[in-house]
């Protein structure tokens, strides 16, 4: 089996998905590509003001998908690390959007996705609500402040359902609740290890930790 050229990294706020990707791209000589956090919509959505979410919604959208449009067009033969995957795009946008605001993004989204290539591969990291919600006072961004508890737990299971039905690429599912490569090399260095490895439909890896 070819080793994946394309890898997308994924899971909820603050489960160390950008230091994943830049450690892995380091790893394997790849260029990285990173979700923007600079969306000018993205406080006022988290404050709860009316409207927000569809605006910060569909700034996302169009943002990734023009990043996301670069990788399916670019013919070089260099590895891409990028550290969201399409999809994710449409799990928060249901999560977040009315029914109405929802009928307006499916057409933009459907109309994008048909015109991106699915990754190689995926590498999904997921952690308890109570791990996240550590991990977001310890990054201390004032705007994630205002998240909710039931927010991340509604995320958490969401990203739990959309990974038992995804079949688009071979996947790594990495629980990262009782680890923290963000802060420990050597936690780090074994996922970077198992990441080295063949990976062929949906595959399970449990950190030791330190």
């Amino acid at each position: 089996m070819s080793p994946a050229r394309y890898i997308a990294i994924e899971g909820p706020l603050r489960v160390g998905k950008s230091s994943l990707a830049r450690a892995l791209a380091e790893r394997i000589h790849a260029r990285t590509v990173l979700d923007s956090e600079e969306n000018p919509f993205l406080k006022d959505f988290y404050r709860g003001q009316h409207g927000s979410a569809f605006r910060a919604q569909m700034y996302f959208l169009v943002n990734r998908f023009q990043q996301l449009s670069a990788i399916s067009s670019n013919q070089s033969q260099m590895p891409v690390v990028v550290d969201y995957l399409f999809e994710k795009d449409k799990l928060f946008a249901y999560i977040n959007l009315n029914d109405d605001e929802v009928a307006v993004y499916d057409e933009y989204y459907r109309h994008f996705k048909e015109q991106l290539a699915p990754p190689d591969l995926v590498v999904y990291l997921k952690a308890t609500p109570e791990v996240l919600r550590e991990r977001i006072v310890r990054k201390n961004v004032e705007s994630e402040a205002q998240i909710s508890d039931e927010y991340l737990t509604e995320v958490t299971r969401a990203y739990e359902h959309f990974f038992s039905h995804y079949k688009a690429s071979d996947v790594l599912v990495v629980d990262t609740t009782q680890v923290d490569f963000v802060k420990k090399e050597s936690d780090l260095n074994e996922l970077l290890d198992e990441l080295s490895r063949p990976v062929r439909g949906t595959q399970y890896f449990l950190p030791l930790g330190t």
